[in-house]
């Protein structure tokens, strides 16, 4: 069994080499899922061969050892140094490292899959697409359970939850490359018309409120832009437009469903199919979005972003936001 399992921590430890240098496309999901499996094999047969088996042999020593210690009696001698004995018994039900990494870590590792699977997922924000809403560096939470429970890696859809609504910051797999999750907002739905002209949003032919507000301060760019609070139905959210940009949509990948939009020199307007999304991120001259690599379909959304847990370069940006 050690050398079984080295090599089984050795595979595990290999993967996560493979991934970090980039030699290979990683699955989160898919290796926590089999640690979870197995770290749980493991911790069954700790409970029911391993540890059974420990105490067998611890038991024997004990006996062994109160045999020796009647025969010394017999003999007349009567003070007789059982530390050892102690340690010999705390020898043989002492766990080995094999099981120490393995079934140890099992309540550990379940837990965690099951709240990353059900509950809460962290996410950090890589990039300024969502600018101003979240910021690089952003240490966000995911409910995962609003929209409905999935199973994990296969996401087999459990429990129908609620519907996703125009204005949620949603996490999904990148359609393009799903072992990418990106977060954008949700502009439309299933069955609108969502055109993004000139720079004005219109969802079914009616214009987005917006409202003008004090310039926004890129520190990453160290320039401003213009901000402007936009309604989408639910909750108002603050946006930001690069004036200097043109509004003509550069370089749009071949997507499914693609024949749904229009592209030209004003911008793009595209008629939303069933069971998908068009996402936008709020920093609307730079984010890489529905505009260029289509639509999301149901089964990618991983879940709604509601909170920032942390930023280690700004503590005031922990708490919710819209």
């Amino acid at each position: 069994m050690p050398i079984l399992t080295s090599i089984v921590l050795a595979a595990f430890v290999g993967y996560g080499a493979a991934w970090y240098f980039g030699a290979i496309e990683g699955n989160f999901a898919l290796l926590l899922f089999l640690a979870t499996v197995v770290t749980g094999v493991y911790w069954l047969a700790e409970r029911f061969v391993f540890l059974p088996r420990r105490r067998r042999a611890a038991e024997q020593a004990a006996a062994e050892a109160r045999a020796r210690r009647e025969e010394l009696a017999r003999q007349g001698i009567e003070q007789v140094d059982t530390s050892f004995e102690d340690a010999a018994r705390q020898r043989h039900l002492a766990q080995p490292w094999w099981l120490d990494w393995t079934a140890g870590l099992f309540p550990v590792v379940l837990i965690v899959f099951l709240l990353r699977s059900f509950v809460f997922e962290p996410f950090k924000i890589p990039s300024g697409s969502m600018i101003p809403t979240l910021l690089v560096g952003d240490l966000i939470l995911v409910n995962k359970f609003t929209y409905g429970l999935k199973l994990p890696v296969v996401n087999t859809r459990l429990t129908a939850g609620n519907p996703l609504q125009r204005g949620d910051v949603v996490v999904f797999r990148y359609p393009p490359r799903p072992s990418l999750d990106y977060i954008k907002r949700v502009v439309g739905l299933p069955g609108d018309e969502v055109a993004y002209l000139n720079k004005k949003l219109t969802i079914n032919g009616q214009p987005a409120p917006q409202t003008a507000v004090s310039d926004f301060f890129d520190e990453s760019a160290m320039d401003y832009f213009k901000q402007f609070d936009e309604d989408l139905g639910v909750k108002k959210h603050r946006i930001i437009i690069d004036e200097r940009r043109p509004a003509f949509i550069a370089a749009a990948d071949e997507f499914k469903y693609k024949e749904n939009c229009r592209y030209s020199v004003e911008g793009v307007t595209c008629k939303v199919p069933e069971g998908h999304y068009f996402m936008m991120g709020d920093n609307r001259d730079n984010s890489l979005d529905s505009r260029y690599w289509g639509f999301v379909p149901d089964a990618n959304v991983v879940g709604k972003a509601f909170f920032v847990w942390m930023n280690f370069g700004d503590l005031k940006r922990i708490g919710s936001f819209n």
